[in-house]
């Protein structure tokens, strides 16, 4: 059988796409990787196509054993000390894995969310249009569930990959400490100059009441529009503030609709940034215009475009990974930078 078995789940490990943006409509909440551009990267480094399902973990990475040939690449948080057969491995790093390894990922050193992508992407069934897990509605992933202990993960045996040893890049994001920006909500324009200016000015901290669906960010009590809101529907990033004047920011497993004064959205070029944020975290937004925000935004696709161009010139070039052989170790790894 063609499968990783889960040697141990971690803390909250489930399988993860890009989701279900289009079954919004339908009632259904979006799901997907949080960490879209660590998931990317980590398909973008096996060749695999933009929707190929991967593990995603918080707080403690699963143990795992291969039963067939493929090969990995971890990236998003940054893990403790990840070892494959107990030598100590990289992260952002491809390396081929063989019938009966193990790769024990352990706890993460800093970051929240990260992700074990396999060559060929998680082979578990689609439900409406994606693998994504989706706990609250007990669809996707494994029976819509995080996995648990001696689960079996179908995936592709995949023996060859070609001109992998000169992927090298550099990803460069602003450091933790600046700000995470943000665009006007819908309900900007409801909210006082004074409870606009407080919420631009002020730190927030990030509360342990966090998961999927949100991040709850507590602070100096934000004042709320006094006039009712009709419920509409939400978006990845979206920051409410609720009645007790606390914003939530809302992620992938968010509700569909909701009847919260939305303040302001983070910017999509900095989703990735924000959610790696762990609870007690500080956190301080600056806000942008949508011309700003949009060439930020495109300037980051354009740089994730270039890589896999870059990767598609190289394809033939030698070295070419050879097919498994016994004596075969995981120093011929294929090394990317961090």
């Amino acid at each position: 059988m063609n499968t990783i078995e889960i040697l141990h789940p971690g803390l909250f490990t489930t399988i993860q796409d890009i989701g279900r943006p289009t079954h919004q409509i339908d009632g259904f909440s979006e799901s997907g990787a949080i960490d879209q551009v660590a998931y990317q990267i980590g398909n973008l480094l096996l060749n695999n196509p933009d929707k190929a399902a991967a593990l995603e973990y918080t707080g403690v990475a699963p143990d795992l054993q291969f039963n067939t040939e493929s090969f990995i690449a971890i990236t998003g948080a940054k893990l403790a000390h990840p070892q494959l057969n107990r030598h100590l491995i990289r992260q952002n790093t491809v390396y081929a894995v063989h019938k009966g390894d193990q790769l024990k990922l352990g706890p993460l050193a800093s970051g929240h969310f990260g992700y074990l992508a396999i060559a060929g992407g998680i082979q578990t069934p689609k439900v409406l249009d994606s693998r994504s897990t989706t706990l609250k509605a007990q669809i996707g992933g494994l029976n819509g569930r995080t996995l648990r202990s001696h689960d079996q993960i179908p995936i592709l045996p995949i023996q060859t990959m070609t001109s992998l040893k000169y992927r090298n890049f550099s990803w460069h994001s602003l450091p933790a400490q600046q700000p995470i920006r943000i665009l006007p909500g819908p309900q900007w324009s409801q909210f006082t100059k004074q409870a606009q200016t407080q919420f631009l000015n002020q730190t927030y901290t990030i509360t342990n009441q966090t998961d999927r669906m949100g991040y709850h960010l507590t602070g100096k009590p934000i004042a709320t529009p006094t006039t009712n809101l009709l419920s509409q529907g939400t978006a990845f990033g979206n920051i409410q503030i609720t009645r007790n004047g606390d914003p939530v920011v809302l992620l992938a497993d968010r509700q569909t609709t909701g009847g919260y004064p939305v303040i302001a959205t983070i910017a999509a070029v900095d989703r990735h940034r924000f959610v790696q944020n762990a609870p007690q975290a500080k956190i301080h937004f600056q806000l942008l215009t949508v011309t700003q925000a949009t060439a930020l935004w495109r300037t980051q696709q354009q740089n994730l475009q270039a890589l896999t161009q870059s990767f598609h010139a190289m394809k033939y070039q030698p070295p070419i990974s050879p097919q498994r052989i016994a004596a075969q170790k995981i120093t011929s790894m294929i090394q990317v930078t961090d």
